[in-house]
């Protein structure tokens, strides 16, 4: 099954280990498309330093009368249960969901179709797949890779449907998620790309050797 036939949520969080999620965005893509968005603030768990404030415009004042990320166990959860999670460096969010809570309920393993797996991953991580399918990008950042892809007018329009005023930016986090998910479904309009299972998305998504021949055996046998 192609994986533009499953459910994937791809997820962008502002904030840090320090403070916590300050922030989150989340976008639902399927077929390709973007159809649904989730974002929220959150309040923080420790000190929002001046240096992150710069980056992503949250003050720890505005933030305290928010209910902590922590509260929205159910929402993650059950994304995870749905379909597999999705980001660009995916380490940062999955880093991030850990601290919080370690372990997602037992859920599909979407590498290993029929499988089932305590644990947020494996993550379908943009980053990775744009590194290896082009290598030639200057950068991995999320504004360079939309930008040498000609993704940015595209990204505006969904931004302005979809993001809260004031946050219709890079550092916001539902702005960064609608990039990543719109470089993964950008993919889709490739009849090769577009024609890929997940697991063998899964593969393209880990730069080790080894994992990524375990996937895809996990896939042959």
């Amino acid at each position: 099954m192609p994986w533009t036939e499953q459910p994937v949520f791809f997820i962008d969080f502002e904030g840090g280990i320090a403070s916590g999620v300050l922030e989150y965005g989340v976008v639902t893509l399927l077929g390709g498309r973007v159809t649904g968005t989730l974002t929220r603030l959150c309040a923080p768990t420790g000190r929002v330093r001046a240096e992150d404030t710069d980056i992503h415009g949250l003050r720890e004042e505005s933030l305290v009368e928010c209910a902590p990320f922590s509260a929205d166990w159910g929402l993650f959860a059950d994304l995870r249960e749905r379909g597999p999670l999705a980001a660009h460096y995916a380490g940062a969010e999955n880093s991030l969901l850990k601290a919080t809570w370690p372990y997602p309920r037992s859920s599909p393993d979407f590498a290993r179709p029929g499988g089932r797996v305590i644990d947020w991953g494996p993550w379908i991580d943009s980053a990775r797949i744009y590194s290896q399918l082009y290598p030639a990008l200057e950068s991995g950042r999320l504004d360079s890779v939309v930008a040498a892809c000609g993704l940015q007018p595209e990204l505006d329009a969904l931004a302005e449907a979809h993001c809260p005023p004031g946050r219709r930016r890079y550092h916001a986090a539902l702005y960064d998620a609608l990039a990543g998910a719109l470089l993964l479904g950008s993919l889709a309009r490739s009849p090769q790309m577009g024609s890929l299972t997940l697991t063998q998305l899964l593969a393209l998504s880990t730069l080790d050797a080894r994992k990524r021949d375990s996937i895809v055996q996990r896939e042959l046998f």
